[in-house]
Formats: structure tokens, C-alpha cells, sequence
């Protein structure tokens, strides 16, 4: 009998940028919302948030940054994704991001871009409208 399986996500900080309150923060509403998160916690590259979203077969990638290295990380991030098969995942983004740098991250594949004072619960709701549950073997 399967039965659906929880929206698994990934929460990343990519580069050098050390702080993870927001984050974590996240990462307690996500759980509290019925989803699966995994934190791989700060000063990832690319690479390694890639390699652990496909180990982890996560439905989503979350990447914040506070660094200003957005522009680079979060299309680096999507980018190997796409190249492993992966372009299935959503990935979205947040963090101290600049209003005129969304277009960019948008035109290379980040779905969305969630901002300082963003509600969680508007989070949680736009991942499950774009996530389809998938079923678990049970």
C-alpha cells in the first residue's frame, strides 16, 4: 500500500554568508507545516547543495543569502541540478535580495524570491501549491 510521503525540502546557505537565524526559523515553520527539511547548514557551495538535494531526493531547494553572492550561487545551484536531471526540483531563494536582481534569478530558473519580513506560513503555501505529493512505498 503507498501512501503519500511528506514534500521534502532542503534549506542552504550558499558562500560565505554566517548568518542563520531567518534559516532556521524556516526550517521550524516548514517542519511545523508537515514537510521534511533538511538544513545542511552554512558556507556551502553549489556543488555540495546540489550533490545533497539529489542524495536527498528533496521536492525542493531553498537557498538564502545575505552576502550579496545571489546573482552567482542560486543560478550555479539550479544549473547543476538541471545538468543531473534534476530540473524537477523547485528551487526558490531569499534573503536580502535587491528587487532589480528577481529577474535575473527568475530567467535562470529560481521559481521564487522571498524577501526580509516574508510571513513563513506564505512560504509553506507556495511550496505546497507547487509541489505535487508523491507517493511512498508503505
Amino acid at each position: 500500500m503507498n501512501k503519500e510521503r511528506p514534500i521534502r525540502v532542503l534549506l542552504a546557505k550558499p558562500g560565505l554568508d554566517g548568518h542563520d537565524q531567518g534559516v532556521k526559523v524556516l526550517a521550524l515553520s516548514l517542519r511545523d507545516a508537515g514537510m521534511e527539511v533538511i538544513f545542511t547548514g552554512l558556507r556551502q557551495t553549489p556543488e555540495e547543495i546540489a550533490r545533497s538535494a539529489i542524495q536527498e531526493d528533496v521536492d525542493v531547494v531553498g537557498l538564502s543569502s545575505l552576502s550579496g553572492a545571489h546573482n552567482s550561487h542560486f543560478p550555479a545551484v539550479k544549473d547543476i541540478l538541471v545538468r543531473e536531471g534534476r530540473e524537477d526540483m523547485l528551487v526558490i531563494g531569499g534573503g536580502i535580495i535587491p528587487v532589480e536582481d528577481i529577474p535575473f534569478l527568475k530567467e535562470k530558473g529560481v521559481e521564487a524570491i522571498f524577501g526580509p519580513g516574508t510571513h513563513t506560513k506564505e512560504i509553506a503555501t507556495f511550496i505546497k501549491s507547487h509541489i505535487t505529493p508523491k507517493e511512498s512505498a508503505g
